[in-house]
């Protein structure tokens, strides 16, 4: 029973975060973007060209792509990412509806302090509901699927295909600044999205040193859920022999393993150190 409550409070938890992370991207869009005539990409842009062009809600022609591309979601990543992705894209095609009728005018009219805002808004929130397995359609499927098979960085995939859909912009719109800004949104968009997933991916190594290093070792391995590797080493200037203890994990558990070193050995001398990327158990999967 304490399993499945904690399950089910694990996943609420998901849908909660999900939910805030996708009405923060509507806002981005309708409140900074759309008004001022800004574009950024995937199927949020592609809903943006047909508003300006037919007037017909964002929210509408969201909802309507991104069914036609969640059959291949499903078919490729899964039921359970097709679940996730199906309750975000409604729930983004009813706060792209409600908030662009709410937002009439642009909470701010300077058009790049409104790219930066709306594009960092846009790629953060996608970036988070990356990391929480979900995704919220569109473009955001097609990257997900080439990274399943290709190490090449999500945020790259989908650069490169807001590229043709800003650049269409520019037949509606005939507003060469408009077009540029829409570029910085892009990016700024982009970037966003990277960081959030690396910096959620991101890994450390440590080294301790300690005379308590089997206590140590041991609180490690049962609270942080860690391994720990045993390495005898000498001092040069003492002559004696120490343990070392090497652990490898997510920068984000870090603080939790340096809590333990502290409460236990007051004196020890750690170092920590960024790793380019960990493959194996625990960490990531070494791709083809």
């Amino acid at each position: 029973m304490k399993t499945t409550k904690n399950s089910v409070w694990f996943e609420t938890k998901k849908y909660f975060i999900v939910t805030i992370c996708l009405f923060m991207m509507a806002l981005g869009w309708t409140g900074f973007l759309i008004p001022n005539d800004l574009l950024g990409g995937g199927v949020s842009g592609i809903s943006t060209l047909v508003y300006w062009s037919t007037g017909i809600s964002t929210g509408i022609t969201i909802f309507s792509v991104n069914a036609l591309l969640l059959i291949l979601a499903i078919k490729i990543l899964g039921f359970g990412f097709g679940f996730k992705t199906i309750y975000s894209i409604i729930v983004s095609s009813l706060f792209f509806s409600l908030l662009q009728h709410y937002f009439t005018e642009p909470i701010i009219t300077d058009k790049l302090l409104a790219g930066i805002i709306g594009g960092s808004m846009s790629g953060a929130a996608v970036g988070i509901i990356f990391n929480q397995g979900s995704s919220t359609g569109g473009t955001d499927i097609i990257a997900l699927i080439i990274n399943k098979y290709r190490d090449i960085s999500p945020g790259r995939i989908i650069l490169i295909i807001d590229v043709a859909i800003i650049s269409c912009s520019w037949f509606i719109t005939r507003d060469i600044e408009s077009l540029f800004y829409s570029f910085v949104v892009m990016a700024v968009a982009s970037y966003a999205i990277d960081l959030m997933i690396t910096g959620d991916k991101q890994s450390v190594q440590l080294f301790i040193f300690s005379s308590k290093a089997s206590l140590i070792a041991d609180r490690i391995g049962k609270e942080a859920g860690r391994g720990v590797t045993f390495i005898k080493g000498t001092g040069w200037y003492t002559k004696t022999e120490h343990d070392i203890l090497m652990v490898v994990t997510r920068k984000t558990e870090s603080q939790n393993i340096l809590r333990i070193v502290r409460s236990e050995d007051l004196s020890a001398f750690v170092t920590l150190n960024t790793v380019m990327g960990v493959y194996g158990k625990g960490f990531d999967v070494m791709r083809k």
